[in-house]
């Protein structure tokens, strides 16, 4: 039931993850299960949720088996919270983490909770393999058969390549190509050259390096298995490095490599939201609020070249909503599936003849670029789809917390042509 009143201030009020891990690494044989319980009980142990019942927690993974269909729902049970707290799958690609945010969000701000948990977490190790199609099939058929018989006759009709298994694909079903392929495209009908974007993957790279350093992440991770940090961050990166990698998607005239594109990831993310009333009751300061949000989707089948880039449109609705200008920020956390897909966003932003090709009359302009995630993103700490949203939404908490007041934007692109922006602000 829905409550008339005046909506409330959401709040984020904490936070945890356990460390990213590239795939087939220490993540390996760690279901989404495991994962998410690790870092979903980090949180609960940081912030004295033992026994609790909170509202909801709200999360999900972009890959899943099949026995995963009440995900985060088992995690509550599997956790130290109070076993009469709800829970919901939910899943947008890699906008999941933020969806999930704004879900619990939105019902803190009704009123029809005053605490909930939004998460995420993904294994590109541990995914399902499926049976081949004309295998499922012949076992569905036998099982119907009413007789041994039958069913025996139904057996013999499984040929051997038949019986080769089928990983689960992750390329874009209506074009056939997969996000790299379609950011190459990117990269080459918005002219964005592989000098820039392995500059821009070295800085990622560096500044996440120098945040680890400086004990900015101590105390937002959970350690698991073995690991105290993300494990694909290069300290000893170099520009000379990037430049010697192969391209990776377009052999021949390709501008995009291992270097400077997310490699596949394991990992896990959570965040505690909460109303104002409810933090001051159990004596949390209050580290930023959400304030504003914007989904969006682009058409992408026919121009291949625009699947990640529908925060143009999320990111314009959402400033005109909120009255602001791209400027007025004092930090911006722009995911960083691939350099070329944030240099390409950020290209159209700043150009008039641009946007106008999105149905837009004016650029937002360009930002600061010391004000861009500034202790380094997804290009230094990888990408478990799901879980991604989580860490940038903590990320950019801690920042507006440490200093005390402004303004946070926030921007992730997703399969599917799929995109979401969030402001967040002290």
């Amino acid at each position: 039931m829905f409550i008339n009143q005046p909506s409330r201030k959401v709040a984020v009020v904490g936070y945890n993850r356990i460390p990213f891990a590239r795939h087939n690494t220490n993540y390996a044989n760690a279901s989404n299960q495991d994962m998410m319980l690790a870092a979903l009980n980090g949180l609960i142990e940081r912030y004295h949720l033992q026994g609790k019942r909170l509202g909801e927690v709200a999360g999900g993974a972009v890959i899943k088996h099949s026995r995963e269909f009440n995900l985060m729902r088992e995690c509550v049970l599997g956790s130290t919270l109070d076993p009469t707290t709800p829970a919901c799958d939910i899943q947008q690609a890699c906008d999941t983490g933020l969806e999930a945010a704004v879900y619990i969000g939105n019902k803190i701000a009704m009123g029809q909770i005053e605490v909930g948990i939004s998460g995420g977490v993904d294994s590109v190790s541990n995914v399902p393999i499926v049976v081949s199609e004309p295998l499922r099939k012949i076992l569905l058929e036998a099982r119907r058969a009413k007789t041994v018989g039958e069913k025996l006759s139904k057996f013999l009709k499984i040929r051997f390549k038949d019986l080769v298994p089928v990983a689960p694909g992750i390329d874009e079903p209506r074009s056939g190509l997969s996000m790299g392929g379609h950011t190459e495209i990117t990269a080459k009908y918005y002219g964005i050259k592989r000098e820039d974007q392995d500059a821009f993957a070295l800085q990622s790279h560096q500044k996440m390096a120098k945040a680890y350093d400086d004990g900015f992440f101590d105390d937002m991770l959970t350690p698991f298995l073995g690991l105290t940090r993300d494990n694909n961050v290069r300290k000893d990166s170099s520009l000379e490095k990037l430049a010697k990698l192969k391209p990776a998607f377009d052999k021949e005239n390709g501008t995009l490599t291992a270097g400077n594109s997310t490699p596949f990831t394991d990992g896990a993310s959570c965040v505690l939201l909460a109303s104002e009333d409810w933090a001051r009751q159990h004596s949390l300061p209050v580290l930023a609020y959400i304030t504003f949000a914007e989904v969006a989707a682009i058409e992408y089948v026919h121009q291949k070249q625009n699947l990640l880039l529908a925060p143009v449109y999320a990111a314009t609705r959402m400033l005109k909503k909120a009255e602001l200008n791209l400027q007025d920020f004092d930090f911006y956390e722009i995911h960083e599936a691939f350099a070329a897909q944030v240099l390409a966003t950020l290209k159209i932003w700043e150009s008039e003849e641009l946007m106008k090709t999105f149905g837009f009359e004016k650029s937002l302009g360009n930002i600061d670029p010391t004000k861009l995630n500034v202790k380094g993103s997804s290009l230094a700490a990888a990408h478990p789809f799901a879980a991604t949203g989580g860490r940038i939404i903590a990320t950019m908490a801690k920042l507006l917390q440490q200093k005390g007041s402004g303004r946070g934007f926030i921007s992730v692109c997703a399969a599917g042509g799929q995109g979401i922006t969030l402001i967040m602000e002290k």
